[in-house]
């Protein structure tokens, strides 16, 4: 098994174009960061999404949120790297670099006034979902009580140990094409889950995508599209399930 790198290139292709003003949600603080929210009226069924590296104001991210608040969910997307998400033209500070000023471990401590925040407003019931970068924050999360459930796609840093101590119910969307987490670190994270059947579990991984697939597609290519929205319903279908 391939040792995980964050220098790894997967991390850094396809980098989206992020525009700020993107979405039908808006921004406003909330647990201290700056957070875009898409929320169906009234919800009391709360869905954390926890960007990858390039940050919240990724236009497919804010699309997904606002799929997930369609469907009945109050959506919070943080910024929590802070309004400097990794740029690849900057040569002199690689991923390496700037990982050391916006590790993951800092983002699950940052989620847990956001979390609180959203359960004053009267959510009370919160799901979270990582991507990359992200998922290494929700899997944090999923050791304890703060999420009632969990989803990790194509997740970076995560290891066999974190998910060993997971308590939520998670599901694990990993792709065939992978640095960070290949199909056999995924069937490891399979395997661990498989022997705690006191939490529930869905590990699936997508036939001919790559490291990033859910949110790093391109609009004009279907076959990308097709591949996202497969993977977008699956975490749906799981938050349905847990957060209720």
């Amino acid at each position: 098994m391939k040792k995980q790198d964050m220098s790894s290139s997967q991390c850094c292709e396809n980098p989206p174009t992020l525009n700020p003003a993107c979405g039908a949600g808006h921004v406003e603080q909330i647990g201290g960061l700056s957070s875009y929210i898409s929320a169906s009226s009234h919800s009391k069924l709360g869905v954390l999404l926890v960007s990858d590296i390039f940050g919240y104001e990724s236009p497919n991210l804010r699309k997904l949120a606002d799929k997930i608040a369609a469907a009945g969910f109050y959506v919070v997307v943080p910024d929590f790297i802070h309004g400097d998400p990794y740029n690849p033209e900057i040569a002199e500070r690689p991923l390496q670099v700037w990982i050391k000023t916006h590790g993951p471990d800092k983002g699950a401590e940052e989620a847990k006034p956001v979390i609180a925040a959203l359960k004053r407003k009267g959510i009370s019931t919160i799901g979270a979902a990582g991507f990359c970068w992200g998922a290494k924050v929700v899997v944090q999360l999923a050791k304890s009580d703060y999420i009632k459930a969990a989803v990790l796609c194509h997740p970076s840093f995560v290891t066999v140990d974190d998910i060993k101590d997971v308590n939520a119910p998670i599901a694990v969307l990993g792709a065939e094409i992978d640095q960070m987490s290949p199909p056999e670190l995924v069937k490891q994270f399979d395997e661990v889950l498989s022997a705690k059947p006191e939490v529930d579990r869905f590990v699936k991984i997508f036939p001919g995508v790559a490291h990033g697939w859910t949110v790093r597609y391109k609009d004009e290519d279907e076959a990308a599209v097709k591949c996202a929205q497969e993977a977008h319903q699956d975490m749906l279908d799981w938050f349905t399930k847990y957060v209720k």
